[in-house]
């Protein structure tokens, strides 16, 4: 199976999967906010982010064994494959160990410093065990064979086995919710759904990589990179989830349930976007590994392209559409302040910001350059930790966003410089006209409904309409705009959607 066909697949499973999550990202909180309120809703959120930090004990594992198998894979060297997945193996069982133990340890402090009305100190304390149940399920039985899968760019098959378990696991929240029962036993329940992923996914591993051999000497060594991964991922960790830390230390659960509501819609909207990227990555990584430059050259600036012109269009839709939005969906809700659209735009900003990296950060990932980006990661990271603690005492919600903001502007600067002169070696003026051309265009295209146009839905479907019409004006000006601008490029990309299709 060529790239072409791989990315196809996994982009169509990828959208499947990130609809899936996007559906049940919308509906869960929603059942939440219903049925356990505001901050039960802020508890979970802020349990949840812990958990995701302790998770980072695999020790960039992942990213390390990605990158060490693409070239066995392209050489077919067995040995080789089954000496990684061995290693990593090995770390993801020493890190399982560690992680249990951290989880064990927030259970029993945790309850201590941020309490509720609804649970007493040992209901506490199980949920947040329970929370963290799936993590172990994670370290043990499904960590080797995402591994060994994501490296033979077949996320299609990851993709697949997780939207079943995400959807079996939103249906068992719904109807154990409905029925009223005890929140910790709504989320041991949903447990359950986590082993139909790891039973597909370990048997489709078992069928077509059956030459792996998981008790092979373990080559160490080809996994050193984990220590630089590892530190990449702290700082992405940081970055995503430094938000919802500092709101639990310096606001309140109520103000932590509103920030992950607006999350939410931005969640789902990433989620989408790496529909473009997920399917990319080990390409690309196939490419650099492989020294094809001029191919690399090629993909890459037509895919940046791609993806800026498909941000503009989803960025600008969702600063005019996001209000409209959460006030239909906290309707009912009176325990907290979500009509806040100061909120909305600050989240729209910073979205924006955030994915006008990505494919620079993509290619991060793809050759490797874990230990080069080291000091302007650890700045981002500084950015949105200091400024968000100097900002949040005063500034509440507010001022934690415009330190995300500035975090992510400093490495779209930061990125934008680097990967064209370390790895593609394009023009590095190219990538930033496009990106100032994503935040001119985004801002013309929504002024128009802060002075003229006031949008304002009464039920779900009146806000469909209105944002197909949003996403028809925005897609047209966009198109329209490159056109004038590089019409050369849009061809080429036209042209290159086209034969997808066909294919």
């Amino acid at each position: 199976m060529n790239r072409t066909k791989k990315f196809m697949y996994n982009s169509i499973a990828t959208a499947i999967y990130q609809i899936a999550v996007m559906l049940v990202g919308f509906i869960t909180p929603r059942i939440l906010l219903q049925f356990y309120g505001s901050e039960m809703n802020g508890l979970i959120s802020s349990t949840n982010q812990f958990i995701t930090y302790f998770s980072l004990v695999e020790a960039g594992i992942a990213g390390a064994a990605v990158y060490s198998l693409y070239k066995p894979l392209a050489d077919d060297d067995h040995k080789e494959i089954s000496a990684i997945v061995s290693a990593a193996k090995k770390f993801y069982m020493q890190a399982g160990g560690i992680f249990t133990i951290l989880v064990i340890g927030m259970a029993i402090i945790y309850p201590f410093f941020v309490k509720t009305a609804d649970l007493s100190f040992t209901a506490e304390m199980i949920l947040i065990i329970v929370l963290g149940a799936k993590g172990f399920l994670e370290f043990f039985t499904l960590a080797k064979y995402r591994v060994i899968l994501t490296a033979d760019q077949k996320t299609y098959i990851v993709s697949n086995a997780s939207t079943v378990y995400i959807v079996l696991q939103m249906i068992i929240i719904v109807v154990l919710s409905a029925l009223r029962a005890n929140i910790t036993i709504v989320y041991a329940v949903a447990i359950l759904a986590l082993f139909a992923r790891s039973i597909i996914l370990m048997l489709y591993v078992k069928k077509h990589y059956s030459y792996i051999n998981y008790n092979e000497k373990p080559n160490i060594k080809a996994l050193d990179k984990r220590w630089d991964a590892l530190f990449l991922q702290i700082l992405q960790a940081v970055q995503s989830g430094a938000p919802v830390i500092i709101a639990t230390i310096f606001t309140s659960l109520q103000d932590v349930s509103v920030y992950t509501v607006f999350n939410m819609v931005f969640v789902g909207i990433n989620g989408v976007l790496n529909i473009f990227v997920n399917g990319l990555s080990a390409g690309f990584g196939d490419v650099i590994a492989r020294n094809q430059k001029e191919t690399l050259q090629k993909t890459s600036k037509e895919f940046e392209y791609s993806y800026y012109i498909i941000i503009t269009i989803v960025y600008t839709v969702t600063a005019i559409m996001i209000m409209p939005f959460i006030n239909l969906y906290t309707s009912g809700i009176n325990d907290a302040n979500y009509n806040q659209p100061l909120l909305g735009i600050l989240f729209t900003l910073n979205g924006l910001l955030y994915n006008l990296k990505t494919p620079q950060g993509m290619l991060v990932i793809s050759a490797g350059l874990y230990k080069e980006t080291r000091l302007q990661n650890s700045i981002q990271a500084a950015i949105i930790v200091i400024g968000g603690i100097a900002l949040a005492p005063s500034l509440g919600l507010v001022g934690i966003l415009i330190a995300s903001c500035l975090s992510n502007l400093y490495r779209c600067i930061d990125l934008a410089i680097f990967i064209p002169k370390k790895v593609t070696k394009l023009p590095v003026k190219d990538t930033a006209k496009r990106m100032l051309l994503v935040v001119a265009l985004s801002i013309i295209m929504y002024l128009p409904f802060v002075f003229i146009i006031n949008i304002n839905s009464n039920g779900y479907v009146q806000w469909i309409i209105q944002a197909c019409i949003a996403v028809i004006y925005t897609s047209v000006v966009t198109i329209l705009i490159n056109y004038i601008l590089d019409k050369k490029e849009l061809k080429i990309v036209l042209e290159r959607i086209k034969k997808l299709v066909k294919r």
